[in-house]
């Protein structure tokens, strides 16, 4: 298997939104509704906020495969010394196969070069793909937080965090 981690294009787009919109209702199919996961997939990843947000370099790696995106990741610089990973959704097809462990060293390394001495995550609580994964990667459980959605759903999100600075 041949994955090419590169810097998003337009013609990702649908890919991207493919990729994150099912990557993320598989997040939260059992803990959010549908018309919840709808409104908010319809929001985040329609294409012309997708490729704004690829503009804005929000989505600054996508791994390829024959040309397919089958994993993207989202983050920005948050603060002087502060990195986030926003999203991070790899097709199932092709988890747990160090495509989604490439996507976050590119984007880590891009913070760490622009200053990050930290670098946190935001996980769905109950999240028996991300927590763990995050986790082997050094983060640690900072807090929970307690959310509530504009249509009145509660659901809790844990944020980790680990320090970057030595690791390129």
């Amino acid at each position: 298997m041949n994955v090419n981690i590169v810097k998003p294009r337009p013609e990702h787009v649908s890919g991207i939104a493919r990729v994150c919109d099912v990557g993320w209702r598989q997040t939260v199919e059992s803990i959010l509704s549908d018309k919840y996961q709808n409104q908010n997939a319809a929001f985040w990843y329609n294409h012309d906020k997708v490729l704004s947000d690829i503009d804005n370099g929000i989505y600054p790696h996508v791994a390829l495969i024959d040309g397919e995106v089958v994993g993207a990741i989202g983050g920005a610089k948050t603060g002087p010394e502060r990195g986030d990973v926003f999203v991070l959704y790899v097709d199932e097809t092709y988890r747990y196969q160090g495509v989604g462990r490439r996507l976050l060293a590119a984007l880590t390394e891009e913070q760490i070069a622009d200053g990050a001495f930290e670098q946190w995550v935001s996980v769905e609580k109950g999240n028996w793909r991300g927590i763990p994964f995050y986790e082997a990667r050094g983060f640690e459980l900072q807090r929970e937080q307690k959310k509530e959605t504009d249509t009145g759903e509660k659901h809790v999100t844990l944020a980790f965090r680990r320090v970057v600075k030595d690791m390129i």
